[in-house]
């Protein structure tokens, strides 16, 4: 039995999971609010995805502006403040987006929700910069991997609740409604629900600042300048807000216009019944040839910006490497290879489940209906419940035998507890009884796994890669089950590339840790390229930018190691 020296201190970590719930409640919840919204206001599904985009940039722009004022000041804003106190404020924060979002929903006016939950995610990216590190100094460094994992495993089980109660909010018992008739909905439950949420996290707010077994982690110490890294991380800003307005701007066009208006000529045709087939082939063409220009213009600025995101971390991978001054924690390629694989984790997590929904509606996956698709959501964001609760079992010191059993045990009673909750939402999980095969697949992961960061990253991305192959050349049943194990993929990633990343930064942890944040904007960015890939070639195919996404993780794994070692940190040897 393997003994820490430095005790967990489990009090301050139950407190801290509190704000991981709210994280993968509204996370979560966003992948059954996106379909919906796809129909309610007549999107196409890069639109669709901006609920991604709005929630997501808002991590990037928080960090971003912590990180502006501490380059400034010469002080780490989080560590003045403390691990509590900026997870307090995060919170109230995030309470004045949930009262946008009341306000949003009241006027039914897509822009004002995205606006809605962009203030919300602020207040969140102010939570996750302080929670992360607070999460790992809660005791053994060796053990930080495990407790960001108990942490995510309470994340996951708010995303596997989250979906089954705006499903319910948004569709009551009703579970046939169809898509067609979703637009002539009332969002007026939607107030009471984001009433709710704020009022919650007021209460959460209340219990950080009067709990007393979390560490206030307030630091003093004069951060140095990193000039280089923030005049970087401003110029890829720019570049990025000129790339996506120009994207936006495609959307106001005439072209555009024109096309709105043959979908509507369109669909009057089809319900008229004089109206012969071939004048609705002609309208089919005449849109084919207004929407192919404008998509290929939009999908070539879209992936300019990931190609943006590249160049600007691999500049400062060779800047630094030259002169590491002025770079601040960028000096360390472990953290500059973990800023992208932030990245594309984050992105390829967001973007299976905010797609799944509409792959779900395609005739080869089941022809479901928004309000049907709630089961799905929920099982896959319940994958990483089930990831992250066994990977969570290393938390707590144990023999080696009940270690054992209990990486078999833990991940079928969170896979059964998502079971039950769909149940008490009267869904029928009987298509996903079998699901439990690949569970057994990620136990056997797990074990090989055995807690070692670099390994873990390996073959949890392998497990990606081969899921996604195998969910893009099949379909119905076998290919559900592929994608939606993705989510298995995913479940233990976030730990083992934070891990990784920070490790050997020293005093610019926290630093690096605003940096990791940064890059949720993946979130942001690659569920809007797949939603417009969707838009170009179908969604099905469209999951090749999931497995692109996997590929560079499984890279990362194999990279980061080398880069580690050649620091003299073997990292699976300290986990």
């Amino acid at each position: 039995m393997n003994q820490s020296s430095i005790k967990t201190n489990y009090g301050g970590l139950y407190t801290l999971v509190v704000v991981f719930f709210f994280w993968g409640f509204f996370a979560a919840g966003n992948s059954i609010f996106i379909p919906f919204c796809k129909d309610f206001f007549a999107l196409d599904q890069f639109q669709s995805q901006l609920i991604d985009f709005s929630f997501y940039t808002a991590y990037y722009t928080g960090a971003l502006l912590m990180f502006l004022y501490s380059s400034i000041t010469k002080v780490d804003l989080i560590r003045k403040w403390g691990y509590k106190t900026s997870i307090v404020y995060g919170l109230l924060f995030s309470v004045l987006g949930a009262i946008s979002m009341v306000w949003a929903v009241s006027v039914s006016l897509y822009v004002a929700l995205l606006v809605g939950l962009f203030i919300v995610a602020l207040g969140f990216s102010l939570q996750q910069i302080a929670a992360n590190p607070l999460a790992i100094s809660l005791g053994d460094p060796k053990t930080g991997t495990s407790r960001v994992s108990l942490a995510g495993g309470i994340n996951s089980l708010g995303g596997t609740i989250g979906p089954l109660l705006m499903a319910f909010v948004l569709f009551g018992t009703t579970k046939g409604i169809s898509d067609q008739d979703i637009k002539h909905l009332s969002l007026d439950s939607m107030e009471w629900l984001y009433m709710g949420v704020g009022g919650l996290f007021i209460l959460a707010a209340l219990l950080f600042y009067f709990s007393k077994s979390i560490p206030k982690g307030i630091s003093k110490e004069k951060m140095e300048p990193a000039k280089k890294a923030l005049g970087l991380l401003l110029t890829m800003s720019v570049l990025l807000v000129g790339v996506f307005s120009y994207v936006f701007y495609t959307y106001t066009t005439k072209e555009h216009h024109q096309i709105v208006a043959l979908e509507q000529q369109k669909e009057v045709a089809l319900r008229d019944s004089s109206v012969s087939q071939s004048v609705v082939e002609q309208i089919n063409q005449a849109i084919i040839d207004l929407q192919v220009p404008l998509d290929n213009q939009r999908i070539i600025f879209l992936s300019l910006g990931l190609v943006i995101i590249a160049c600007c971390i691999a500049y400062a991978y060779k800047g630094s490497k030259n002169n590491p001054a002025g770079w601040g924690a960028m000096a360390y390629p472990q953290l500059l290879l973990g800023m992208f694989a932030i990245f594309c984790y984050v992105g390829v997590e967001v973007a299976i489940g905010s797609n799944l929904g509409e792959l779900l509606k395609q005739p080869e996956f089941g022809s479901l209906q928004s309000s049907q698709i709630g089961p799905y959501i929920s099982m896959y964001w319940g994958s990483l419940m089930i990831g992250r609760w066994a990977g969570a079992v290393s938390v707590f010191n144990l023999r080696a035998i009940w270690r054992n059993i209990l990486l078999i045990v833990v991940p079928f009673i969170a896979y059964f507890v998502v079971l039950f909750a769909n149940e008490i939402a009267g869904n029928d999980m009987k298509p996903l009884y079998y699901y439990s095969i690949c569970v057994v697949i990620q136990i056997a992961f797990s074990f090989y796994a055995n807690n070692k960061s670099a390994r873990t990253m390996i073959l949890f991305s392998l497990f990606g890669v081969v899921a996604m192959l195998v969910g893009l050349f099949s379909s119905g049943t076998l290919a559900i089950y592929s994608f939606l194990a993705g989510g298995l993929a995913c479940s233990i990633l976030w730990p083992a590339i934070f891990n990784i990343a920070i490790m050997g930064l020293g005093k610019y942890t926290a630093q690096g840790s605003s940096f990791l944040i940064m890059m949720i904007l993946g979130g942001g960015i690659i569920p809007p390229i797949q939603g417009k890939v969707a838009d170009m070639i179908g969604i099905h195919n469209s999951y090749v930018v999931s497995l692109l996404c996997f590929v560079y993780l499984l890279v990362f794994g194999f990279v980061a190691a080398r880069v580690l070692k050649a620091q003299n940190i073997r990292i699976d040897e300290l986990n």
